[in-house]
């Protein structure tokens, strides 16, 4: 039975994504910075999904989520089809082509919390529309931490409202090329305090395959990503990563430093997993066993 109260509330979008790589193409799975931010933050905390699906959405998706002991009373239904995505990954499986993008009952996504969520400690917003995020923002009850994600096309589209979204979080995440695009410097430490000096207390800057990097006004922490000799698919990856990091956060109960060290490599670990396989699939199939012991064999991987 699920716990009546909320630790963690996550916000974002949720799709059918068909996908194709180098080596394999899958049609009609479950995606959305939704759906991997909450299933791995559900290893660690109780977590709220805030996102919307049609009326076509299989019923064996919001099986997997229930499994995982997500909370989905803040999940909107909708007459209509749910928000589809297609693309296609290069050969280096970093560079990928959006072949199409369906909005659908997405585009006229406002999210609205229960209750409960409005009181969880932990929120994070995916990288919705920042006017959503402002709406969101107005809606929660002095939450302790914040996490928020972004894109280039908010940075291009709305910046007024992200620096507004940004100004009020305590975290912001987002890759290279977007920080280079939203603050016009190349280097990334430059463009890290031109964001810190927006506000929040910490940047985490997503390098893909190659870690990420921390930044606060005082100090840089750098993050290395578990190797892996082979993977499937990377889509959801910098979410399953910021939503593996935020759920351990929330399970700590701290937003002390080393507790955020600690949380981004928990973080870093469920992505590891959540790439091996398409969608959910791995992570539906994980336990916290599996994740301690990665994590242990990382631990000893970044000892000086």
């Amino acid at each position: 039975m699920q716990d009546n109260n909320i630790d963690l509330t996550i916000v974002g979008s949720i799709g059918i994504d068909t996908i194709e790589t180098p080596t394999e193409k899958r049609e009609e799975i479950l995606g959305g910075s939704a759906s991997f931010a909450c299933a791995a933050a559900s290893f660690f905390t109780q977590t709220g999904m805030v996102g919307v699906v049609g009326t076509d959405f299989p019923q064996n998706y919001r099986d997997a989520w229930t499994q995982m002991n997500i909370d989905l009373e803040g999940l909107q239904t909708v007459e209509g089809q749910t928000f589809r995505w297609s693309g296609v990954y290069e050969e280096n499986m970093d560079n990928r082509r959006t072949l199409s993008t369906e909005l659908n009952v997405f585009e006229t996504f406002s999210p609205e919390l229960p209750e409960k969520y409005r009181e969880a400690p932990y929120l994070f917003l995916g990288n919705i529309h920042p006017a959503l995020q402002l709406h969101v923002l107005e809606q929660v009850h002095n939450p302790r931490f914040i996490l928020i994600d972004t894109m280039d096309l908010w940075i291009n589209v709305d910046r007024p409202d992200l620096e507004k979204v940004i100004s009020k979080c305590n975290m912001l995440t987002l890759n290279e090329s977007e920080a280079e695009l939203f603050t016009g410097e190349r280097s990334l430490v430059k463009a890290a305090h031109a964001l810190l000096e927006l506000g929040p207390e910490y940047v985490l800057i997503k390098k893909g395959g190659n870690g990420s990097m921390l930044f606060s006004k005082e100090e840089i922490f750098l993050l290395h990503a578990f190797p892996l000799d082979s993977f499937k698919d990377p889509t959801g990856a910098g979410d399953a990563f910021a939503g593996g990091f935020i759920g351990a956060l929330a399970a700590s109960g701290k937003t002390d430093l080393a507790s955020i060290r600690s949380a981004l490599a928990y973080g870093t670990i469920v992505a590891s997993f959540g790439v091996e396989e398409f969608s959910l699939e791995r992570l539906i199939r994980l336990d916290r066993k599996q994740i301690d012991e990665r994590l242990n064999t990382f631990k000893k991987m970044c000892q000086l």
